[in-house]
């Protein structure tokens, strides 16, 4: 089997669908599968090694609340590549127009689409929910399978009669685990809360910022670690300015998160719309950390039912942020219990065990 993993997303900036992408091309390598990655360029810097194939070109478009892209691609280019690979297996991730429809278009393939986008929460699909049937009805004779990262991620296919299922997103209990090392400076006996996200409106940094502030009046030795860039950075900056907050860290944007999750004492992520699930609560998690965050759909699919529960507050709800961080503030026992927990918790979505199940999808889909 030979797999080509499509991204509409460039990989200049920082995401979870590709992180995605990056993880399940590895474990399928692990498992023997030839795969490689296609994404649009938008730099002519970009280089990922070999098995990164470019087509097409990316731009980045600041619209409701967050980062996107918009890519065009060159059929014939889509036909030389294609030809030339031979892929068994084309699997999609997110479909995004025209970029996605060329490619579907060109393919011989087996067709899988995971939609990682809670496509419910987006304001153009509530504004206009026949844009997606309309979409769906003329793209959906070539898609051999749809999976979802969550049960709602499905919900505008339910008359897709072919395979269909909900596999989660995956951790790397291997990358993210409690034995990482943390970063000495942050090694001082605060109590450090960590925001890892772009700096967007719908990841919600401003709503911890003014938590922070608050909590900082009643607990001078917290510090609050900023891992992230986005077009609200200035903006976030300029309220820790005009509010004196003390001990604010804007670490920009890395790579390599784990020594910021060995680093701190309590995750936490405000995202208010938006999230199909909840890859960040994860990574803490499997570090060991407690989380604290807003219940938007996707966090709810992680933590609802169980122990962590307890620690998510109603998006925007202010006071209920601050309260559910203060908790863990006050009670290191309690933070390593809810730490243990995670580290429990996250075993569920190994990347092991995930990338088993999309293989016997993909086995599935091209019988």
């Amino acid at each position: 089997m030979k797999v080509g993993l499509i991204s509409s997303h460039s990989f200049v900036n920082p995401g979870g669908v590709k992180n995605h992408i990056i993880e399940l091309y590895n474990h399928l390598k692990k498992r023997g599968i030839e795969c490689k990655i296609i994404i649009p360029r938008r730099n002519k810097r970009e280089d990922y090694g070999e098995d990164i194939i470019f087509l097409g070109r990316s731009w980045q478009l600041n619209t409701a609340g967050t980062q996107g892209d918009f890519c065009l691609v060159s059929k014939s280019k889509v036909k030389t590549v294609f030809e030339r690979e031979e892929f068994d297996v084309l699997h999609f991730h997110n479909f995004i127009l025209p970029y996605s429809s060329i490619m579907l278009g060109c393919s011989k393939s087996t067709n899988i689409v995971t939609i990682h986008a809670n496509l419910e929460a987006m304001p153009i699909v509530r504004s206009m929910p026949f844009l997606v049937d309309g979409l769906a009805a003329r793209y959906m004779p070539k898609i051999d399978g749809i999976l979802g990262v969550a049960d709602f991620n499905l919900h505008a296919f339910k008359d897709f009669e072919l395979p269909k299922e909900v596999i989660p997103n995956g951790i790397d209990l291997y990358k993210f685990n409690p034995g990482n090392q943390g970063i000495p400076s942050f090694d001082d006996g605060k109590v450090n809360i960590l925001f890892i996200g772009r700096i967007e409106e719908r990841k919600g940094l401003i709503y911890l910022l003014i938590a922070y502030k608050a909590l900082k009046e009643k607990y001078p030795n917290i510090r609050l670690i900023i891992v992230g860039e986005g077009v609200l950075e200035n903006e976030c900056k300029d309220y820790c300015k005009h509010n004196s907050l003390e001990d604010v860290v804007f670490e920009g944007t890395k790579e390599d998160v784990r020594s910021y999750y060995a680093s701190c004492d309590i995750f936490c992520s405000p995202a208010i719309y938006g999230e199909s699930f909840g890859i960040v609560l994860l990574e803490a998690m499997a570090s060991g950390k407690p989380v604290v965050c807003f219940g938007n759909m996707g966090y709810r699919r992680v933590l609802e039912g169980t122990e962590g529960e307890g620690f998510m507050a109603p998006p925007r709800d202010q006071d209920g942020l601050i309260s559910k961080l203060a908790l863990l503030i006050e009670d290191a026992e309690l933070r390593e219990r809810m730490g243990n927990w995670g580290l429990e918790e996250a075993k569920k979505y190994s990347w092991d065990s995930v990338v088993d199940r999309i293989i016997a999808f993909y086995d599935k889909c091209s019988d």
